[in-house]
């Protein structure tokens, strides 16, 4: 598990672009979050072996599809991460990304997640009328329950776009959450460690907003 960082602390101010480092695990296209990121002026790597996450300015663990697909991140990545972060550097988990912060998901039980947060992510239900669809699939609002740095000028209210059937449960540390039959957790935030359950990608001028935040974490 991630130690937890003091509170207000900041990773040094870098010089030129910052760079991230994309963690590829099989999970996912990664190319609209490099875009994402170059458009924003980022320089954007995918780190081969744990080892390279050292020079990261932060890191981004993406992920789309099945939970049973973070077996990937091995116990050698997961160390890595771990001490990373707790050096200072900012994390950022996207969709899949954010679920395996958690302690794991029904999707796939005999597969832990890292744990930086409490709970298990669930599916949803559905619903009889039909009216409520698996998955989760379009734009859906946000309310925002706390101030956090990652949702800083985020009006309540904003659209972002999801595609997903399972959810993390609404914990101390969500930052945004979203309605879908049930509320769930569309970001979370504790110190150094963030995600979005949504595609920030894929979310217009919101997204890129949101990830602007990250960003400027990072620097």
């Amino acid at each position: 598990m991630l130690e937890r960082q003091a509170h207000g602390a900041h990773a040094p101010e870098h010089q030129g672009p910052v760079v991230i480092a994309l963690v590829d695990y099989g999970a996912g296209n990664l190319t609209s979050v490099r875009k994402a990121l170059a458009a924003l002026g980022a320089s954007v790597w995918t780190p081969t072996v744990p080892g390279e996450l050292a020079r990261a300015h932060g890191i981004i663990v993406p992920g789309v599809g099945h939970f049973d697909s973070t077996r990937g991140l091995t116990a050698d990545w997961r160390a890595a991460i771990s001490a990373t972060v707790a050096d200072g550097t900012p994390l950022l988990g996207i969709c899949v990304g954010l679920q395996w912060l958690f302690e794991g998901s029904t999707e796939a039980p005999d597969v832990a997640g890292l744990g930086v947060f409490k709970g298990t992510c669930f599916i949803f239900t559905g619903s009889e009328s039909a009216r409520l669809k698996v998955p989760h699939v379009g734009w859906n609002s946000l309310t925002m329950p706390r101030a956090t740095r990652l949702m800083a000028g985020v009006a309540p209210g904003t659209q972002v776009y999801f595609t997903h059937s399972y959810a993390a449960p609404v914990v101390d540390e969500t930052a945004a959450v979203c309605e879908y039959g049930t509320a769930f957790s569309a970001a979370v935030e504790r110190d150094r460690v963030s995600a979005v359950q949504f595609h920030p990608e894929k979310s217009g001028p919101s997204g890129l907003h949101i990830l602007g935040n990250w960003l400027r974490d990072a620097r």
